[in-house]
């Protein structure tokens, strides 16, 4: 485990995603939570070293849309359409506590830790208790407090003026950026969307949304404003950078130009949109060929049952190539780019997340180059089986910060079976109000 002294990772295969995505045999080296040198060779002056030669190094994997504290729920409304699955969910959502909260987060923050991922960006009330499973395993959480009309609502008191109360309450935490988060145009009218703006921009976070979803989110809304969501948006003055939509699959090129020209970012989400049957496919290539920053998100387990980004990485890339009959389309690199650095470009935090380079954070994993999975574990195919076929059990450490999260599959901080009882019981308590 690293420390506050500098710990050199030696002979590793470095799949550096910097600017060039050189992939080298090589060493890294970290002091104090930060990448200082990486290379073929590195200073190894008063570090710890751990040999690496059985691993490849690889950045945090950044999932740009979720709703972690369901990770409880996972199974519990299968087989059914967006419009159904919602009415499992919200009967389920009267019943919720801030300790059954805290212990399905604790689980999803297990599974990505798990899986290789590093941050987070999540959609939901009640975050401060996700807050507090973000802060006990470690892992770096955006947390966007859910704001809807207040008639719209059973949280108590108004949603946005809960939300700016979270942001306060937690935006000197090292690893938790707490941040507004409208749900969306079905449950937010105008009034919402500029409030929700206005305390991104006063207390300088990010605003995160749900946006055209399904054809039947957008032709509502259009028979109601005479406007498809993007387009509304826009006209109201909401739309801005600082900004990350998630799913966006009925998009026109209209909207897929309105959104890059303001610099939204895009959480794209294939395996939660493939299995609720939304219909349409984000346009992926079509919004990052206009200049849109589109990376990967995960959804729910309630949705998703998975919070693997390797598992949506092979997704969307397979989504696209299908699709638009395109064996080219979304290439094993891009993949990658959108699993790492292009995350970081949605959350603004390229400069020190996202790839493997001196200055930048110590966030990322190391993946087990014996696992079948990974074999052949040659330098020019790593980017591909990272993409298409790399399970989570080939992941054995995880660090964030350059702290130990995950070592040797076993997580540090907090023992899974205590993570997992804390889950079971707060199951038990919820399934039944799915009948």
């Amino acid at each position: 485990m690293t420390g506050p002294g500098a710990t050199v990772f030696e002979n590793g295969l470095l799949v550096t995603q910097d600017g060039a995505r050189r992939v080298l045999r090589g060493s890294m080296r970290v002091e104090e939570g930060r990448i200082t040198e990486i290379g073929p060779t590195v200073s190894t002056h008063g570090a710890e070293r751990v040999d690496a030669s059985g691993f490849a190094l690889v950045p945090g994997f950044i999932n740009t849309h979720q709703h972690v504290a369901m990770s409880i729920l996972r199974g519990i409304a299968d087989d059914r359409d967006l419009g159904a699955f919602l009415e499992v969910l919200f009967a389920v959502d009267a019943k919720r506590t801030e300790a059954d909260l805290e212990a399905g987060a604790a689980a999803g923050i297990a599974e990505m830790l798990l899986s290789g991922t590093t941050t987070f960006l999540d959609l939901y009330y009640g975050e401060d208790a996700i807050a507090r499973a973000v802060e006990r395993l470690g892992i770096r959480g955006y947390l966007g407090w859910a704001v809807l009309d207040p008639a719209m609502t059973t949280q108590k008191g108004v949603p946005v003026d809960n939300a700016r109360a979270f942001i306060r309450r937690w935006k000197d935490h090292a690893r938790v950026h707490p941040l507004v988060a409208p749900q969306g145009v079905y449950v937010c009218g105008e009034e919402t969307w500029r409030k929700a703006r206005e305390v991104a921009e006063s207390e300088g976070t990010l605003v995160h949304y749900h946006l055209s979803e399904t054809r039947r989110e957008v032709h509502e809304h259009e028979a109601k404003t005479g406007l498809r969501p993007p387009i509304w948006l826009d006209k109201i003055g909401f739309l801005g950078p600082h900004q990350v939509a998630a799913h966006c699959v009925w998009l026109t090129r209209r909207e897929v130009e309105l959104l890059a020209n303001h610099h939204v970012g895009v959480a794209h989400c294939p395996n939660s949109n493939l299995k609720l049957a939304t219909g349409g496919v984000c346009p992926v290539t079509d919004l990052r060929a206009a200049g849109a920053v589109v990376a990967l998100g995960t959804d729910s387990t309630a949705s998703n049952n998975s919070l693997s980004m390797l598992r949506e990485m092979h997704s969307a890339g397979l989504l696209q190539k299908h699709q638009r009959w395109d064996a080219a389309a979304l290439s094993a690199q891009t993949l990658l780019d959108m699993a790492t650095i292009e995350g970081a470009r949605v959350l603004g935090r390229e400069a020190d997340l996202g790839s493997l380079a001196p200055g930048k954070r110590a966030d990322f994993s190391l993946f087990r180059l014996d696992h079948p999975t990974l074999v052949p574990a040659r330098p020019e195919a790593i980017v591909s089986h990272l993409a298409y076929s790399a399970s989570e059990e080939a992941v054995d450490s995880v660090y964030v910060e350059g702290e130990c999260l995950v070592r040797h599959r076993e997580l540090v901080r907090e023992p899974w079976p205590s993570i997992r009882r804390s889950a079971e019981q707060a199951a038990d308590t919820l399934w039944p109000a799915a009948k």
